[in-house]
């Protein structure tokens, strides 16, 4: 049985709060409650809306966002609130009561979309599937992934990477696109009709692990030297957009300050892609040499 953590998480908002799970709350779909009659199909809702404070509720795939009247201040309530959700979570309460007893399908779109790289094609739906990167090179590595379990089962599939809503599937020569893309198209659409889960692991943990390598923030960005912390800031305000709209990423590696070069670890569709050395050297090295004159002059990737 799943065992539940929250985490708060505020919000811009001074009066919404987000309370953050480890496992996923609903299928692909957010629910919105003004009060509690509208949460009849939320049990878990229902039972917050007993809380006095609480104005207006919003499940999402991996949190509960709370807005609240101004008779108290988040601070002194908080903790209390995602307790509370915690418990009753780790006590089977139902987040979203299926009100026919039937898996309602919701509607689904998948479109495929080319990258630089000719062995991986990005399939971009209408819904958001995962809340953080994650990449597998094989089936073992997909143990908590049943999604991506289930397209190693094709065996033109050789590696699956996600990020909020697309898969980039990595193939094996074996196979052409044109052979295989409706194939996966369909499979895909079919999948997340059905409200399969799509990752099953924690959710916090795979949140975690990825700030750990890319976001400026983290202990161990504060305890690089400063060469290190610009070249991460440049990565991820100016290059990983636009990997990520080629269906990849590119994460920081290393500096060495004696040869001034930069190591990168390329996923996705990036990894692996012939390409990748043009864009390393006439798009990344030239911005990092500009940007960081005598402190860079080289940039090296290593394949994810």
């Amino acid at each position: 049985m799943k065992q539940f953590e929250v985490v708060i998480e505020p919000t811009a908002n001074k009066s919404i709060v987000k309370f953050e799970t480890n496992h996923f709350l609903t299928n692909h779909t957010s629910y919105e409650f003004d009060n509690i009659e509208q949460a009849k199909q939320s049990p878990l809702a229902q039972q917050l809306f007993h809380l006095p404070f609480v104005k207006r509720i919003f499940i999402a795939q991996n949190f509960i966002a709370i807005d609240k009247y101004d008779i108290v201040e988040w601070e002194d309530v908080q903790q209390e609130v995602a307790d509370q959700i915690k418990k009753q979570l780790n006590e089977g309460v139902e987040v979203i009561q299926d009100t026919d007893g039937m898996p309602s399908k919701v509607p689904v779109t998948i479109y495929a979309e080319s990258t630089p790289n000719p062995s991986v094609l990005k399939f971009v739906a209408n819904k958001k599937l995962v809340t953080s990167m994650l990449e597998f090179k094989n089936i073992d590595e997909a143990k908590d992934a049943p999604l991506a379990q289930s397209l190693f089962h094709f065996p033109f599939v050789k590696e699956v990477f996600m990020d909020e809503n697309y898969i980039s599937i990595h193939k094996y020569d074996m196979a052409d696109w044109q052979d295989i893309t409706l194939e996966i198209r369909e499979f895909l659409k079919k999948y997340i009709e059905d409200n399969k889960p799509v990752y099953t692991g924690d959710l916090q943990l795979a949140k975690q692990q990825h700030q750990a390598q890319s976001v400026p923030n983290t202990e161990n960005y504060k305890n690089l030297d400063e060469t290190s912390q610009d070249v991460i800031s440049i990565i991820d305000e100016y290059i990983k957009p636009a990997v990520a709209s080629d269906g990849g990423n590119i994460l920081f590696d290393s500096y060495d300050q004696e040869t001034k070069t930069v190591k990168v670890i390329l996923q996705g569709a990036c990894s692996g892609c012939p390409s990748s050395t043009f864009t390393l050297k006439n798009g990344i090295e030239t911005m990092l040499k500009e940007m960081l004159a005598g402190k860079v002059e080289y940039v090296e990737a290593i394949n994810g």
